[in-house]
C-alpha cells in the first residue's frame, strides 16, 4: 500500500535562504510557464502549448539564467510544470462539466510552497548520509538538510516533495510497498452520525465533543485580522509591519489547523482499534458549505427577498471547523492500513426515520426532528436523541449493504 510521511526539516540559516530562492525559482517557472501558455490561447495563429513542448524548452531556460534556473533539479523543475498542466487539465475539466472553470492564475511567492522530486536519487536523496545518526536529506542547491525523523520509514521512496509551512519546512515521503499493519478482530461494528453539536455520536449512544478550534480562538482572530485590515491597499505587502500582522494571522489559522488534524487522526484511530466494521453518512461537504442562492424581488427589479444566508453563514462556519471531510478521509486510510472496513451509506433521511433498531416503527417524516437535538416520531411517539437515531439508521443501512454484498 502507499504511504505518505512528513517530517520536519531542521535547516541551516545558510539552507533555509537557498529553499526560500528555491522556491522562488520554482514559482518564476510556473508563471513564466503560465504566461506562455495565455499568451498562446490569445493569439489564433498560434498552436496550444502543452508540457512536453515547455519541458523541452528547460534546457535552454536553464542554459539562458544558470544562476537561478541552472542550480535546481531539472526533474523537480519538470515537475512543477506536470503541475501546471495538471492545473490545466482541471481547468478543461470543469468547463466540460459545466460547472465555474476558475482559470489557473499566477502564484504569488507566499503562495507558492512546495517542490517535488519524482523520484528519489534524482537531485535529492533521502537518508543521504547512513553513516550518521542523524537523519538527513540531500536536496540539490540546498545540501544535506538535517531531517525530525520522529517514526521509521517502511517501504521504498518514490518521491520527495519540500513544503514550507509559515517559518517551518517539512520534507513529505511518498513510500510504496509499505506493509498494513492490521489489527487483530474485535467482532465490533459501528454507525456514526457526523454533526455540530457533537462532533460525531456513535450508533450505541456515546458521543465525542466537539472541539470547536476556530471558536476558541475566534476573539484573537477578530483583533488580529482587524489589524492587519487598519493598513491601506497601497502599502499592503510593502512594509515590516504589514507583513508582521499576516504572519500573525496565518499563525493562528496554522495554530487552529494542527488542533484540527491532531484530534482527527486520534478520534480516527480510537474508532479503528474498537470496531471491525464502520459506516458513516455519504456526505459532500462541498455542497453542504454552499451560500444559498439569491432570492430576487419580483415586484422590484434590483431587490432581494430573505435567503436565510446569514443563518447558513453560522452554519457553514461550523460544519468547516468540525473538518467532517478530513476526518472521514484519514478514517478511510487509517481503516485500509489496519484491515478494517468503512461503508459510506445514503445520508437522506437517517435523521428522519423513526429506527427499527431501537424500537422504533420505521416511519419516515420531516416533522419527526423536532429540533438538533430530538427526535419524536409523530407516528408511534418513540423519542431518542436526534444524532443517535441517525447513527442507529446509518448502522443499519450499512447492514443492507453488507447482506447485498454477501
Amino acid at each position: 500500500m502507499m504511504r505518505a510521511y512528513k517530517f520536519l526539516l531542521r535547516p541551516t540559516r545558510r539552507q533555509q535562504a537557498a529553499l526560500g530562492e528555491m522556491l522562488r525559482d520554482h514559482c518564476s517557472l510556473y508563471n513564466g510557464a503560465l504566461q506562455e501558455r495565455r499568451d498562446a490561447y490569445r493569439h489564433a495563429s498560434m498552436t496550444s502549448v502543452k508540457y512536453g513542448q515547455q519541458s523541452a524548452q528547460l534546457k535552454e531556460i536553464r542554459a539562458f539564467d544558470p544562476e537561478r534556473q541552472g542550480r535546481w533539479s531539472f526533474s523537480s523543475q519538470q515537475a512543477t510544470l506536470r503541475r501546471l498542466e495538471a492545473a490545466f487539465g482541471a481547468f478543461f475539466r470543469r468547463v466540460k462539466d459545466g460547472q465555474n472553470p476558475g482559470y489557473p492564475r499566477f502564484k504569488g511567492i507566499g503562495r507558492f510552497d512546495t517542490v517535488t522530486f519524482p523520484k528519489d536519487g534524482d537531485g535529492c536523496r533521502w537518508d543521504s548520509t547512513p553513516h550518521d545518526t542523524q537523519t538527513r536529506v540531500r536536496l540539490q542547491g540546498v545540501g544535506h538538510v538535517r531531517v525530525h525523523r520522529h517514526r521509521p520509514v517502511e517501504g521504498r521512496v518514490k518521491t520527495i516533495s519540500v513544503k514550507r509551512e509559515q517559518n517551518r519546512w517539512y520534507v513529505v515521503l511518498a513510500c510504496d510497498n509499505v506493509p498494513a499493519e492490521e489489527l487483530p478482530p474485535t467482532g465490533a461494528i459501528v454507525g456514526i452520525d457526523m454533526g455540530t453539536t457533537h462532533f460525531l455520536t456513535t450508533s450505541d449512544g456515546g458521543h465525542e465533543a466537539n472541539p470547536r478550534f476556530l471558536g476558541s480562538v475566534a476573539e484573537e482572530l477578530a483583533q488580529a485580522q482587524r489589524h492587519l485590515a487598519t493598513f491601506p491597499k497601497r502599502t499592503r505587502q510593502r512594509t515590516k509591519r504589514h507583513r508582521a500582522a499576516a504572519r500573525r494571522v496565518a499563525k493562528l489559522h496554522t495554530k487552529v489547523r494542527r488542533k484540527r488534524l491532531d484530534f482527527h487522526h486520534k478520534t480516527a484511530s480510537a474508532l479503528i482499534a474498537e470496531n471491525d466494521v464502520i459506516a458513516h453518512e455519504r456526505l459532500n461537504t462541498a455542497g453542504m458549505t454552499k451560500s444559498p442562492a439569491p432570492k430576487p424581488d419580483p415586484d422590484n427589479d434590483g431587490a432581494f427577498l430573505p435567503n436565510g444566508a446569514a443563518a447558513k453563514a453560522g452554519l457553514n462556519k461550523s460544519i468547516l471547523d468540525a473538518g467532517w471531510g478530513q476526518f472521514l478521509g484519514i478514517l478511510a486510510n487509517k481503516a485500509e492500513s489496519a484491515g478494517r472496513l468503512v461503508i459510506p451509506v445514503d445520508p437522506r433521511n437517517t435523521s428522519r426515520t423513526c429506527p427499527p433498531s431501537l424500537g422504533g416503527c420505521g416511519h419516515v417524516a420531516k416533522e419527526n426532528r423536532i429540533t438538533q437535538a430530538k427526535f419524536q416520531c409523530t407516528a408511534c411517539g418513540f423519542t431518542a436523541n436526534a444524532d443517535h437515531v441517525g447513527a442507529s439508521n446509518i448502522l443499519d443501512r450499512a447492514g443492507l449493504a453488507l447482506c447485498a454484498a454477501a
